[in-house]
């Protein structure tokens, strides 16, 4: 055992048996649940247990992934039973702190997460979204304090490091190899294979990258990790210091993620003080330290050249290379950047093993990875599953059956902006392979899952994301930013009734011509465009030739009108921004002129309000077209 370990670690055993002798209520605070109000819950529970004088600690700590059921409270006795309560809104807590600290508050329970069953409440264990999982690199989260390093040592911290630290650096990387790692990010890069790139430099000082700048809409993977359990990304690094032979590391962390930069600013110095980073590092001759390096929030600097480009002080932009990372990253000097997720899975090898990380997923990506669900679903969430799961299940278990007989699931947008759209069909067919994503010309990205049903046009998501695109370029080379503009144009005038029977052949034109691009983001970029023409060309046509938008969102496709005469419509008339819902005669309508179809009125008086198509009657697209022509 490497010096002072063994004192770190039954420090940290007796700071976690002092917190769990009596009763404890655990408060998950992280973005999710500050959004659903947990912080004000905390702040009550405090109050609440301070007032009525009980023996009851009120603990912070991460969340367990179940967003939807936020603020999720959990209650652990003395004897280690625990009942998980949902919805814990500040307004609750009365209520909780009346019936669960003796007995079990029925009407807030969601479930048993330990101890013997309770009449009327389902296990955690039982439940289809909590059973299909395998928590490994989640296990920690929603159980201890990220704030409190002694809380991750208790639970197995920085044994990983201790297993590392008594191998040499070509063992360490064998290992990573062996476990046939690939970068998290989406790049799927096999992690030992750049490993062995950084170690074999002989230039120093070598340096560490984390890349944090999570930007993927509907991806919030490795923002859950830095909030609550931080202290394994930062063991992962530790390994990848000593394997290496790195001395400091960034963690380049997207400034939209305030909490994050909070949670692992601390969780470094208290690395620090514990002599678990810095000098001669528990005695082992390793020195590695780091920092956390707030980006500004530019979408392209998930990219890693252009990450390194703004860490020297150059606008984000991408560069060309070689030179490659290894070869001249941030300051010039040797440099290596991996994922959030993937120092964290490094952590999990060396803490618990090649049999166990192994044991789970299919031949090339071995043991699991983290999701996040969103979009159309009843379940928003983070999940941890196997390589290879199946998507159907994991689909079906966010997204039950009453909801979905009420609306059909369209399509699934993996990987964000640059990764590509599949429909249906296609989609639920997929294992969670990024391999078997490939196969349809789209990636699984870094596990953002964003699914998509039929009250979202196709059309009008287009325009969403290739103005994203465009807005994020960097504007270095004119292929990406003017061709992600064209992709814009395209897409809008198709929206608003102007589209042609050639815009097909526009699309295929622009996609050859990003190809040419500088950086991923411009190639990429013409990705969900092209998938959308070649998956979708039926809704499409829809809007080309019908003038008419099946999903009725398409604002210059559609117009509003009064079916009704109820009280509703006076709320209508009254939350109107343009004044639009006016009556005359004692008889409603909507002044056309004015609307600008925001949908507030049928929000407020869905049954007197209704979408009808506003370009049907326009000349069909061959007749305009033979008549523009002459």
């Amino acid at each position: 055992m490497l010096r002072g370990f063994e004192e770190l670690r039954s420090q940290a055993d007796g700071v976690w048996q002092a917190t769990q002798s009596r009763t404890v209520i655990r408060v998950p605070i992280a973005t999710c649940s500050i959004a659903a109000g947990a912080r004000e819950t905390l702040e009550a529970l405090r109050e609440g247990v301070k007032e009525r004088g009980f023996d009851v600690g009120v603990q912070a700590v991460g969340e367990r992934g179940l967003c939807w059921l936020e603020p999720l409270i959990e209650v652990v006795k003395p004897d280690g039973s625990a009942i998980l309560y949902e919805n814990v809104t500040a307004d609750k807590v009365e209520k909780l702190l009346d019936e669960a600290i003796d007995g079990v508050c029925a009407d807030l329970a969601f479930a048993v997460a330990e101890g013997p069953d309770v009449e009327g409440v389902q296990r955690l264990d039982d439940f289809d979204l909590w059973a299909l999982q395998d928590r490994r690199l989640l296990a920690r989260c929603g159980i201890i304090d990220p704030e409190n390093a002694d809380h991750y040592i208790a639970h197995g911290g920085y044994s990983g490091l201790v297993n590392a630290l008594e191998l040499s650096q070509e063992e360490v990387i064998k290992t990573v190899e062996d476990s046939t790692l690939r970068g998290r990010s989406g790049s799927a890069f096999p992690t030992g294979t750049k490993w062995e790139f950084l170690r074999s430099k002989e230039r120093e000082p070598k340096y560490l990258i984390c890349n944090a700048d999570e930007g993927d809409p509907g991806a919030f993977v490795n923002r859950i990790l830095m909030e609550c359990d931080p202290q394994s990304v930062i063991e992962g690094m530790a390994i990848a210091a000593h394997a290496t032979g790195a001395s400091y590391a960034f963690i380049y962390l997207r400034e939209e993620y305030p909490l994050a930069i909070e949670r692992m600013e601390k969780a470094v110095e208290q690395a620090r003080e514990r002599g678990l980073l810095g000098e001669d590092i528990l005695g082992s001759g390793l020195s590695f330290d780091m920092k956390v390096w707030v980006g500004a929030g530019s979408y392209v600097c998930g990219e890693e050249s252009g990450l390194l480009a703004s860490m020297d002080d150059a606008r984000g932009m991408p560069r060309i290379r070689p030179p490659f990372p290894a070869d001249a990253g941030v300051f010039r000097q040797p440099t290596n950047v991996n994922n959030v997720e993937s120092y964290a899975d490094v952590t999990l090898i060396m803490q618990k093993g090649l049999e166990f990380y192994n044991s789970v997923g299919i031949e090339g990506n071995r043991s699991t990875k983290i999701f996040s669900l969103s979009g159309h679903i009843q379940r928003v969430c983070v999940v941890e599953v196997a390589f290879g799961y199946p998507l159907r299940d994991l689909y079906h278990a966010v997204d039950p059956a009453t909801y979905q007989e009420r609306r059909k699931l369209k399509a699934l947008q993996a990987g964000a902006a640059l990764a590509g759209i599949l429909p249906t069909h296609l989609a639920l067919k997929l294992p969670l392979d990024p391999d078997a994503f490939k196969e349809h010309g789209v990636l699984m990205g870094g596990g953002g899952l964003v699914f998509i049903d039929d009250t979202a046009c196709i059309v009008d998501m287009n325009v969403m994301f290739s103005w994203f695109l465009e807005d994020e370029s960097c504007g270095r080379c004119t292929t990406c930013h003017g061709g992600t503009q064209r992709m814009v144009e395209i897409f809008r005038r198709i929206g608003s009734g102007g589209g042609r029977s050639n815009d097909y052949d526009k699309m295929q034109m622009l996609g050859k011509a990003l190809q040419y691009s500088n950086c991923i983001h411009g190639s990429a970029s013409p990705t969900i465009m092209l998938k959308s023409a070649e998956f979708f060309r039926e809704e499409i046509d829809e809007h080309i030739i019908e003038r008419r938008c099946r999903a009725q969102v398409c604002r210059d496709m559609i117009r509003y009108e009064i079916t009704g005469d109820s009280d509703k419509l006076l709320e209508a008339a009254a939350i109107c921004p343009t004044e639009a819902v006016v009556q005359t005669d004692e008889k409603w309508s909507i002044d056309q002129a004015r609307c600008i179809r925001c949908n507030a009125c049928k929000d407020v008086a869905p049954d007197d309000v209704r979408i009808v198509d506003a370009l049907t009657d326009v000349l069909p697209l061959a007749v305009a077209e033979a008549r523009a022509a002459g």
